[in-house]
């Protein structure tokens, strides 16, 4: 099925201090392709949600349509800070805003239908720090994980930019550099101009589910320099591609009755394995992929007996790696 553009994370955080200039870039958000002609166009809709009975109007921020970068459209001030914080009873008042996806430029009534992800942005209520005074994990990485979520079999492309706009946009006196640490063959590649990292095929997730890598950041200052490390996570999602497969070969099993048989007694016992998909909830989804019937014209052998159907996620290993799927027993 043809699910067009979507996101590799289901949502963004990024702290917001008062008085950064109007211009100041604070996230680039990526989009991954379904297929290969596709062009991505960003969008925000609707206003900043504040907590969960209000909003506001969105007077502050605006993202590039072409690129994915959120910037600050207009310098956040105390008034609007104590505005936008009033009630907000968390120690650090947040609120989000939707990003919205769309194949050509968007059209305001596409704010309902159209694939979306949610920015948090944390308000701070001072100004943004000194350069000297952040640490290398900070200089280099945000709060969030680096955790992405890319669908198999769709066409390569660009899904994270490890340097981060605002501290490059404010710390132009320090070198800050990257690394992507990854075992020799895996699907991504780092750039080094640009800071991106990309998938460089079509994922299998019936090969691979999850790849683990590590992003390294050297900060250097005059002649100091600073290291960091933190895990890089892509997990496949997946297609339902793959068909469900017999051990042995075989789609049927005969049983043979002998007389005084109690109720309950197994009769015969076939099995079906799946490497495509997982036990889905609820259970009776997983249930209605697959039928097991009792081939017959007799009613009596059809009010008699019956086929139960259980099954439970298994996995299998090709090429050395864990791939969840399911095992299914009549």
């Amino acid at each position: 099925a043809a699910l067009g553009l979507y996101f590799p994370r289901k949502e963004y955080l990024e702290n917001v201090y008062i008085d950064e200039p109007a211009g100041m870039p604070l996230l680039r958000i990526h989009a991954l392709k379904d297929s290969q002609d596709e062009m991505a166009h960003f969008h925000l809709c609707q206003n900043l949600i504040i907590s969960r009975a209000r909003s506001h109007e969105n007077n502050w921020f605006q993202i590039r349509e072409k690129t994915g970068l959120l910037y600050l459209s207009k310098s956040l001030d105390r008034e609007d800070f104590n505005m936008l914080s009033v009630g907000n009873w968390m120690p650090l008042p947040k609120v989000m805003l939707y990003v919205f996806l769309s194949s050509h430029p968007f059209q305001e009534k596409e704010c309902d239908s159209a694939t979306r992800t949610a920015v948090f942005l944390s308000l701070i209520n001072a100004t943004a720090p000194a350069c000297s005074s952040l640490t290398a994990r900070q200089l280099c990485f945000t709060e969030m994980d680096l955790s992405f979520h890319i669908r198999e079999n769709k066409p390569p492309g660009t899904f994270h930019q490890l340097q981060l706009p605002s501290v490059h946009h404010l710390c132009q006196n320090l070198s800050i550099s990257y690394k992507l640490l990854a075992a020799e063959g895996v699907p991504f590649r780092y750039n080094e101009n640009t800071t991106s990292v990309r998938v460089t095929q079509r994922l299998d997730r019936e090969e691979r589910e999850r790849y683990e890598l590590i992003a390294k950041c050297t900060v250097r200052e005059g002649f100091r320099e600073m290291q960091v490390e933190v895990p890089f996570l892509v997990n496949v999602l997946d297609e339902d591609d793959s068909p469900p497969f017999l051990p042995n070969g075989t789609d049927t099993a005969d049983a043979v009755v002998e007389f005084n048989r109690k109720e309950g007694t197994v009769l015969a016992t076939l099995t079906v394995y799946d490497a495509d998909t997982t036990p889905i909830y609820p259970l009776e989804s997983s249930r209605k992929k697959y039928t097991g019937t009792i081939i017959t014209d007799d009613p009596w052998i059809s009010e008699t007996f019956r086929v139960e159907h259980i099954f439970d996620e298994i996995h299998f290993s090709p090429n050395g790696s864990q791939v969840r799927g399911t095992r299914h027993e009549y």
